[in-house]
């Protein structure tokens, strides 16, 4: 434990200087495990493919292990189910039975909105329609973006979302305003300009003034674009031949620890069974 937990400090900055030759040895060590662990053909390097498939195991792992996390908090009678009435009681509960103390027009509205949306995304993770989630089903309840039979779930809740003036639509007003609210009344910075055009020019795709729902999975779930993929050639993008050595991704391993081929770091503090 000590070897990976003084890694993890060493590598955010953390760790005291006096021990630094044993840290760094340590370190290495740890981190060939993982490197050695992404290279699926054990020839020496990592690919662009290595790194994709690497990234989207740990995007897996991490989604799954969110799900473990809380699901003991919601199986209220331990028969390995979420029921819909478990789940509502678990998160609503205290409000629906203390509705005078939720008076603040901000609060109350939060919590009627929330529940009857996450009753709609409940129903529709709840592929047997038994509304009792299975851990599978809870997952795709939790993390709805992974699994297609809930990506217009998706979509419908960045429209409610956004859709201030609830016409059906998210006009380039409305789009702005969801990342930049101008409170001094000032011009607009740069990046806003930028979002203005990227609206007009990419978002708004038949030119209408404002996005429905299809234009609005394409601005959210891009098909034909691959986030895991898009990492990995980040990763790889100094390298003249398109894969590294194990020393190069060593040597560069600060960028690693920012990247989700470590899960943001998160991976130094793990045994190596658990990668």
């Amino acid at each position: 434990m000590f070897e990976i937990c003084y890694c993890h400090q060493w590598f955010l900055g953390k760790a005291t200087s006096s021990p630094a030759q044993l840290a760094f040895t340590l370190c290495r060590s740890h981190d060939r495990k993982i490197v050695d662990r992404i290279d699926d053909n054990k020839d020496g390097y990592l690919t662009t493919e290595e790194l994709k498939n690497w990234i989207k195991r740990v995007q897996k792992r991490y989604i799954y292990e969110n799900v473990a996390k809380v699901w003991k908090d919601y199986d209220l009678n331990k028969d390995n189910k979420i029921a819909w009435e478990e789940y509502k009681q678990a998160t609503y509960g205290y409000y629906l039975e203390n509705p005078e103390e939720f008076q603040d027009a901000t609060d109350q509205h939060s919590f009627k909105k929330m529940l009857p949306r996450d009753e709609r995304r409940f129903k529709t993770a709840d592929l047997d329609g038994d509304l009792a989630a299975t851990r599978e089903e809870f997952t795709a309840f939790l993390h709805p973006e992974e699994f297609e039979h809930m990506k217009n779930i998706v979509v419908l809740e960045t429209l409610e979302d956004i859709d201030k003036n609830e016409d059906g639509f998210v006009d380039q007003d409305e789009y702005i305003a969801d990342m930049f609210a101008n409170e001094e009344g000032g011009p607009e910075p740069d990046w806003v300009i930028t979002e203005r055009e990227q609206f007009s020019d990419f978002r708004d795709l038949n030119k209408d003034g404002k996005m429905d729902k299809e234009e609005i999975q394409h601005w959210i779930l891009p098909q034909d674009y691959d986030h895991a993929l898009a990492e990995a050639r980040h990763l790889v993008y100094e390298s003249d031949d398109q894969k590294l050595t194990k020393e190069e991704v060593l040597d560069n391993w600060n960028m690693f620890v920012g990247s989700q081929a470590t899960n943001y770091g998160e991976d130094l503090t793990r045994n190596h069974d658990e990668l």
